[in-house]
């Protein structure tokens, strides 16, 4: 139960009766091969919270829960490899991580997916692919998986060109306070 509390506390930048997160604990879980404290270790590494900021560590702490099949950390791994903190950026490795968190449903892995798709970024740009992985991250309510969706139907990319399925997509992500959708909607 402690050890949830600590996760819990940690995840979501809470102090635990007035104290910093016990990262010595946390480390000693990750260490025995506790997934949650291997991603949640690796989340205090990316923003420096309890240990001083290191990337690399993070990616470390992330890889280790990802070989276990975690997909937050699969997820979290992509977002270090696209961008290039910690390791060499690299967007076809950062198609691979994601494609793992995808697969189990990550709704962010499969928009960011969806991007790499559209734009060429990592794998062989494919519309109908984009498509497939904004449809997956919308159908979870992903308001920027919404709007890309909008974008596709109303452009006829990778779909049959519909102004009315734009509009609805537009609409989706609007009412989940997508500004940009908002006034994309306006303009239809």
């Amino acid at each position: 139960m402690k050890r949830i509390v600590l996760l819990v506390a940690l995840l979501f930048g809470v102090v635990l009766q007035g104290q910093e997160i016990n990262v010595k604990e946390l480390q000693q879980l990750a260490e025995q091969g506790d997934v949650d404290a291997q991603s949640g270790l690796g989340l205090c590494y990316y923003n420096g919270e309890g240990v001083e900021q290191s990337y690399s560590k993070a990616v470390y702490w992330w890889e280790k829960a990802a070989e276990q099949g975690y997909a937050g950390a699969q997820y979290n791994l992509g977002i270090c490899y696209a961008k290039g903190q910690g390791v060499e950026q690299s967007y076809s490795k950062a198609v691979y991580w994601w494609e793992k968190a995808a697969e189990q449903g990550y709704a962010g892995a499969q928009y960011d997916l969806g991007l790499c798709y559209y734009n060429g970024e990592g794998v062989e740009q494919s519309y109908s692919k984009a498509v497939y992985w904004f449809q997956k991250a919308a159908e979870q309510g992903y308001a920027d998986a919404e709007y890309n969706l909008g974008v596709c139907y109303y452009k006829g990319q990778g779909v049959e060109k519909s102004v009315e399925k734009a509009k609805s997509w537009y609409r989706k992500a609007c009412a989940n306070f997508l500004y940009k959708a908002c006034e994309a909607l306006n303009k239809l």
